[in-house]
């Protein structure tokens, strides 16, 4: 796109008075930076990918609430990883990973175990073992 057609639509980052740096052709066909402080399409996949991990959150939240799962699910959820991401963190296979899933085989791990989820969340082995719902 042409240096002079960088879209500034209200963006997310409007709000803030930032702007992002985006790559344009100026008058010659070079590529050069430019500013713009958002882009309706972006803002809209952003705002769909906030809200599914918003939604992610709460069913992650309501499984540990009925003991379907352990708190590891949840804060994946909220730390924004994957199994994959979890398991590349701790240094455990993806089975070994979702296997603690399991409340019962949860609350059977070592502190040396839930120390490794418990830095890969930023949280305390404390916070990982007494995660309350409410």
């Amino acid at each position: 796109m042409k240096k002079d057609e960088v879209p500034q639509d209200k963006g997310n980052l409007s709000n803030k008075n930032m702007k992002e740096l985006v790559y344009a052709t100026d008058e010659k066909g070079n590529y050069t930076t430019a500013l713009s402080t958002g882009w309706e399409p972006k803002t809209i996949a952003l705002s769909n990918s906030i809200d599914e991990i918003s939604e992610r959150i709460a069913i992650a939240k309501a499984k540990v609430e009925k003991n379907e799962v352990s708190p590891i699910a949840y804060f994946m959820e909220v730390s924004r990883m994957d199994l994959s991401v979890l398991s590349s963190y701790v240094g455990m296979w993806q089975w070994r990973v979702k296997r603690h899933f399991k409340p019962k085989v949860f609350s059977g791990l070592s502190d040396s175990i839930l120390k490794k989820y418990a830095e890969s969340f930023n949280i305390t082995i404390e916070e990982l073992k007494n995660f309350k719902t409410n």
